[in-house]
């Protein structure tokens, strides 16, 4: 049988974790300046003063919510076994995968274009946020490596060049949804078009990456 400091270690993780699922929504919805702390912990089981127990302050329960997200890619993207894929193809997974998240999880583009709003003046403040760069390019630079040594890949692109095409086209798509629609009358995230944005994603990606 589990002990009682276990158990309310895990009470506590829960806890953490729920103040995080609502922050998250809140802070997406209302802004870092919009959010209420008050408002947040009415909408969990737990109160404002234990709310600042846990994460300090309204900043660092924003910055916990910014390092979670965050995080959330950076796992999926190290879990991704492409080591035993052709390079082609395995860029193509890693583009793939940052489709399908950015796609389900619309509250992490909201996040970062909030935090760029604020200059990225909390992310500058966080740890965690600073460590998250490599993990980021790893996967990316593997794959690089090993298309060049094959002669298929150019030789002057990083992977930071690459992260930036692939983040541009998959945050341009969730952020600008409504406005493009607006604009063009035609929704992005129509279920519909979604193969053909998935495969144009990696064509654009191989075409310009083979071309010497």
């Amino acid at each position: 049988m589990p002990t009682e400091s276990a158990e309310r270690l895990r009470d506590a993780e829960r806890t953490r974790a729920e103040i995080l699922d609502v922050a998250t929504r809140e802070f997406a919805d209302q802004g870092y300046a919009g959010a209420r702390v008050n408002e947040i912990a009415a909408k969990t089981r737990t109160t404002k003063r234990m709310l600042y127990y846990y994460f300090g302050s309204k900043e660092g329960l924003y910055v916990a919510v910014l390092e979670r997200a965050y995080a959330g890619i950076r796992a999926r993207e190290q879990e991704l076994d492409v080591d035993h894929l052709d390079p082609v193809e395995a860029l193509r997974q890693l583009a793939e995968l940052t489709f399908d998240h950015h796609e389900s999880h619309p509250d992490f583009i909201r996040l970062v274009s909030i935090e760029n709003i604020h200059n990225a003046e909390h992310i500058g403040r966080s740890e965690v946020l600073s460590t998250l760069a490599n993990p980021a390019l790893d996967v990316l630079t593997r794959i690089l490596q090993r298309g060049r040594a094959a002669g298929t890949f150019r030789a002057d692109v990083d992977a930071l060049d690459v992260h930036m095409m692939i983040s541009a086209f998959c945050v341009f798509r969730t952020a600008n949804r409504h406005t493009f629609n607006a604009i063009f009358k035609r929704d992005m995230l129509d279920p519909g078009r979604r193969e053909h944005y998935r495969t144009m994603l990696g064509d654009l990606l191989v075409e310009y990456l083979t071309a010497h």
